[in-house]
C-alpha cells in the first residue's frame, strides 16, 4: 500500500551560467545568490496535501546533496528549456537512489518525449491536473503522463505560494503572478501555446494576500509581476491597479514593482499613471525589430504603425524605464538590420537591450513552419551541454535563407556597439533625462532613504572594490544623476548594477560569434546541424578557426 504521507522534495534545476538573464555578477554586488526564486514550484508546494512534508532545493543557490535526496520519497522538478540538461541529470541521480521522480513545467509541456526517463510527466498547468497526480501517487501508481486541460485552468483557485520555503535574502527580487496568457500571435513565442491567447487573471484579493504574506514575512524591496503580458487583460488589471495603489499606501510602499508588457502599454496613459502610482519602476517590452516588414512577417503587427522610440519615451515619462527585447535572424531582414536596431536603441534611450538570435522553440508556429519547409535543425530543442540554452549564442537552430555568417556578423555589430560601456552609460544618462520619477519609485523621503540605504551602500562598496574597471562609470553616473535628477537615482543604479553582468556577458557573446563566423567562413555550405555540432563539440569552435579570422582582421 502506498505511503499516505510521502515526503516530497521540490528541486529547481540550474540555469545556464552563461545567460543574459542570470545576472550573477549583479547578484554578487548586492550580496544575493540568484535573481529570482522558483515561483512555479513554491506554488505547487502550496497545492500538495497539507500533511505531506515538503522541502525545496533551488540548485541555483545551493547544491543538491545525497542526504536531501535520501530524505524524500518523491522528488518533483520543474524547468524551462535552458534548465533541461541539469534537470535530466538530477532526475536520473534521484531515480538511481530509488526515488519517484515527477517533472512539470514549460519544457516538458512543450516536448514531453525529452523526459521519457522521468517516472511521471505533468503536462500543462498544475492547477488543472495536480489533484489527479496526487490521487495516482496515493493509489500506488508510480509512472505515467498526466495532462491538464489546455488553456482553461481557473487561476482564481491558485493558492498563495509557499514563500516560507525560501530564504528571501538569497534573491534580488521575489515574484508574484497576476495573470497568464497573451492576446497576440507572435510566431516565435511559446507563451500563447502554453497558456493561450485569452489572459486569465487572479482575483484582486488573491494577489493582495500574496503581498500580505511577503510583508508579514518581513520582505521589503523588489517584487516582479511575472505575467506574460501585464496589459494582456487590460480591463481586469486596470480595475486591480487602484487596489494595489491603496495597498501600497497603507503599508508605506514596502515594494517596488517590475513586470513585462507589450508596447501598446504606451497608448493608455491612465494605465501608465496607475502603474507609476503603484510603484512600478521598470518593464520589459518585446520590440524585436524596428523594421515594419519584419514585424508583419513575425506576426507582431501590434508594434507596427507606431513610432517605437516615441512609445518608449511615453512609458519613460511615467517614471518607468524600459528593458527591451530584440531578435536578429528573421528571413526578410535586410543587410541594414544591425544599423536600424542600433539607431532605435540609441534614439529610444534603452539602456538594457536583450538582443538574441532567432530561435525556434518547441511547440511554436515558427517551429511548425520551419519543419514544414524542411529547414529545422533535427537537434532543435535538445541541449547537449549543461551551459547551453541561451539564444544569445545558440540561436539560429534552422537553415537560414541569408548567409549565416552575414546574420552572425550583424548580430556581433549590434552587441559590440550597444554594450560598449561608453554607449551603455550614455543611454542611462539619456534615460534619466527622459524619466519623470515623481511617483513612489523616486521617493527620496527619509523613510524611503532609510529603507534603501543598506542596498545602496552594499552596491557601491562592492562595485568600487570588486569592479574597479567600472568604478569611473559608476561614479560619473552617480554625480550626473545627483546633479540633474536625484529622484531617478534608483533607476540609474539598477541599470548600472545590471551592467556588472551584461558587460562581461557581451564579451563572451562576441567571442562566441567570432568563433561561429570563422567556422562559417571556412565552411560556407555548412547546415544548421553542422554548425550546432561544431559548437557543441570539445573546445567549441575556438582554436584555429578564430585564430585565422583574427589574423585576417
Amino acid at each position: 500500500m502506498a505511503d499516505p504521507t510521502p515526503k516530497v522534495l521540490l528541486v529547481y534545476p540550474k540555469f545556464s551560467n552563461v545567460s543574459f538573464w542570470n545576472f550573477l555578477e549583479t547578484c554578487e554586488l548586492t550580496n544575493a545568490k540568484y535573481p529570482a526564486p522558483p515561483l512555479g514550484l513554491i506554488t505547487v508546494a502550496a497545492m500538495l496535501p497539507g500533511d505531506w512534508p515538503v522541502r525545496l532545493v533551488d540548485t541555483n543557490t545551493e547544491e543538491l546533496t545525497d542526504d536531501q535526496i535520501d530524505w524524500a520519497d518523491i522528488v518533483m522538478f520543474s524547468g524551462m528549456i535552458s534548465q533541461q540538461r541539469h534537470l535530466l541529470n538530477e532526475a536520473a541521480r534521484c531515480k538511481a537512489r530509488g526515488k519517484i521522480t515527477v517533472v512539470g513545467g514549460p519544457d516538458v509541456s512543450s516536448h514531453p518525449e525529452m523526459y521519457a526517463d522521468v517516472d511521471i510527466r505533468v503536462i500543462g498547468e498544475a492547477e488543472g491536473v495536480l489533484d489527479e497526480v496526487i490521487a495516482a501517487l496515493r493509489s500506488g501508481i508510480r509512472s505515467g503522463e498526466f495532462r491538464a486541460p489546455l488553456h482553461t485552468v481557473d487561476v482564481t483557485t491558485t493558492p498563495i505560494p509557499r514563500y516560507d520555503l525560501l530564504d528571501l535574502d538569497d534573491y534580488l527580487m521575489i515574484n508574484v503572478q497576476l495573470s497568464r496568457g497573451c492576446p497576440f500571435l507572435c510566431e516565435f513565442c511559446d507563451i500563447i501555446e502554453l497558456f493561450g491567447r485569452k489572459p486569465r487573471t487572479k482575483m484582486e484579493d488573491q494577489i493582495l494576500s500574496e503581498l500580505d504574506r511577503l510583508y508579514e514575512m518581513g520582505y521589503r524591496g523588489h517584487v516582479d509581476f511575472v505575467d506574460d503580458n501585464l496589459i494582456g487583460n487590460k480591463k481586469s488589471v486596470k480595475a486591480f491597479l487602484p487596489k494595489l495603489v491603496e495597498w501600497q499606501r497603507a503599508h508605506g510602499f514596502p515594494f517596488e514593482f517590475s513586470t513585462e508588457a507589450s508596447l501598446n502599454l504606451a497608448d493608455d496613459h491612465e494605465f501608465l499613471g496607475l502603474m507609476r502610482d503603484a510603484g512600478f519602476f521598470t518593464t520589459f517590452v518585446g520590440i524585436e525589430s524596428p523594421d515594419p516588414d519584419v514585424l508583419v512577417a513575425m506576426k507582431k503587427k501590434q508594434n507596427t504603425k507606431r513610432d517605437i522610440a516615441k512609445s518608449i519615451h511615453t512609458i519613460q515619462s511615467y517614471g518607468i524605464f524600459v528593458i527591451a527585447g530584440f531578435i536578429v535572424g528573421f528571413d526578410n531582414e535586410s543587410e541594414h538590420a544591425a544599423q536600424g536596431m542600433i539607431e532605435l536603441i540609441e534614439e529610444a534611450s534603452i539602456p538594457v537591450a536583450m538582443v538574441g538570435l532567432l530561435t525556434a522553440l518547441p511547440n511554436t508556429q515558427l517551429q511548425r513552419r520551419l519543419e514544414a519547409e524542411g529547414r529545422l535543425d533535427p537537434m532543435f530543442g535538445v541541449l547537449e551541454k549543461d551551459d547551453d540554452g541561451d539564444q544569445c549564442v545558440s540561436g539560429l537552430n534552422f537553415q537560414t535563407l541569408r548567409p549565416r555568417k552575414d546574420i552572425l556578423g550583424e548580430y556581433y555589430t549590434v552587441v559590440d556597439t550597444i554594450m560598449a560601456p561608453e554607449s551603455f552609460f550614455q543611454r542611462v544618462r539619456n534615460m534619466v533625462d527622459l524619466l519623470d520619477p515623481s511617483g513612489p519609485s523616486g521617493d527620496l523621503s527619509r523613510k524611503m532613504i532609510v529603507k534603501d540605504a543598506k542596498h545602496l551602500m552594499t552596491f557601491f562598496w562592492n562595485a568600487t572594490t570588486k569592479r574597479p574597471d567600472l568604478r569611473g562609470h559608476y561614479w560619473r553616473l552617480l554625480a550626473y544623476v545627483l546633479r540633474k535628477k536625484p529622484r531617478a537615482i534608483k533607476h540609474a543604479l539598477y541599470c548600472a548594477a545590471l551592467y556588472a553582468h551584461l558587460g562581461p556577458f557581451s564579451e563572451y557573446v562576441k567571442r562566441e560569434m567570432k568563433d561561429q563566423i570563422a567556422f562559417c567562413e571556412k565552411h560556407p555550405d555548412a547546415n544548421a546541424t553542422e554548425v550546432y555540432r561544431r559548437r557543441m563539440g570539445e573546445g567549441s569552435f575556438g582554436t584555429e578557426d578564430t585564430k585565422e579570422l583574427t589574423a585576417a582582421e
